[in-house]
């Protein structure tokens, strides 16, 4: 057998149902069932956070309650196109940084790249 049938044949098992389960049967024109849970519920707690047997999911709080860093969290980095294309005296010390770090890997990954090839 070729390696690229090789690769088909693995993907093709990890696609179908495992050996030790059953594969669910399902009647013609029956739809999958997806569990509707209520907005109420949905707003009071963070649903799948909990991670403990015993304990409840985490409840959401008012925005005041959380310090001002988390909502940080949220905002997207430039990537290193961007950053490249900006002036790199109007850069702040964390750009500049993110920069060096994305330009590093990108250079370590094209060093790879061609040695892999000889």
């Amino acid at each position: 057998m070729t390696v690229r049938g090789r690769v088909l044949q693995l993907a093709l098992r990890a696609a179908g149902p495992s050996k030790g389960a059953p594969a669910a049967k399902k009647k013609k024109g029956e739809a999958v069932v997806i569990p509707v849970v209520a907005k109420e519920l949905r707003e009071k707690a963070t649903l799948g956070a909990n991670i403990l047997k015993t304990g409840t999911d985490p409840p959401i709080l008012d925005d005041s309650a959380y310090p001002s860093w988390v909502f940080s969290l949220l905002d997207k980095n430039p990537a290193l196109s961007e950053l490249e294309r900006r002036d790199p005296e109007t850069l702040e010390e964390k750009e500049i940084m993110r920069l060096l770090k994305l330009d590093n890997r990108r250079r370590i990954k094209e060093n790879n790249a061609i040695r892999s090839k000889e």
